[in-house]
């Protein structure tokens, strides 16, 4: 329990980012004057404060790891948000959306703005991505005959593909993919939440790649 004469620093230490900046302003291209102004109170890493989304942006795309993270959204999954955070915070190339234009984006918390979002109509055109780009598709999936993924081949450059909660990757998937991937549980529960399942593969990714 918190003393009563210490509520008010712990209030101010639950506050998020930073005030404004103070005089004189760093000279330097990549910040933004209205932030520098009244502070930057953004879900961002510290070395980014002020920085304008389009600097943060280019900045991620200078280093940003070569797998992407497919969803398919034919019933309007509520994990997309989510999953847009998690790549954001793994630093994915890209978030593809197979399916349905519309997603609920309130659990990316704004990272969709910082992370690459691609919309396919359908999973043919997925498909048709990774062929022409050489990127193998690996669905992640508790499916019978799927190899485990902390052992399992995991190319660096590579699409991991969820299927919606519930019913996992479509048949279709399943078919197009190049392998599909398990992660082992031990518990009673059929299968865990597709978001918790895409952000334990991003991890494992760069586990084995990131360095």
């Amino acid at each position: 329990m918190i003393a009563d004469d210490d509520t008010d620093d712990a209030h101010d230490a639950r506050i998020v980012g930073v005030g404004p900046h103070p005089q004189p302003w760093p000279d330097d291209a990549r910040l933004d004057p209205e932030l520098l102004a009244r502070g930057d109170r953004r879900n961002v890493a510290d070395r980014f404060r002020y920085w304008r989304v389009d600097a943060i942006v280019a900045e991620l795309d200078r280093v940003r790891h070569p797998f992407h993270v497919a969803i398919e959204n034919w019933t309007r999954d509520a994990n997309i948000g989510a999953i847009v955070r998690s790549a954001n915070a793994f630093l994915a190339a890209a978030v593809h959306v197979v399916g349905r234009r519309r997603w609920n984006r309130r659990g990316a918390m704004m990272t969709e703005r910082y992370q690459h979002v691609h919309h396919h109509d359908t999973l043919a055109a997925l498909v048709q991505l990774c062929r022409a780009h050489a990127l193998p598709l690996l669905g992640v999936d508790n499916l019978p005959g799927a190899q485990p993924l902390a052992s399992a081949p995991l190319p660096h450059a590579c699409v991991l593909l969820f299927g919606q909660e519930g019913p996992g990757l479509s048949d279709d998937a399943r078919a197009a993919c190049d392998a599909v991937l398990v992660i082992p549980q031990h518990g009673s529960t059929r299968s865990i939440n597709a978001s918790a399942a895409a952000a334990i593969a991003m991890y494992e990714w760069c586990r084995r790649h990131a360095g």
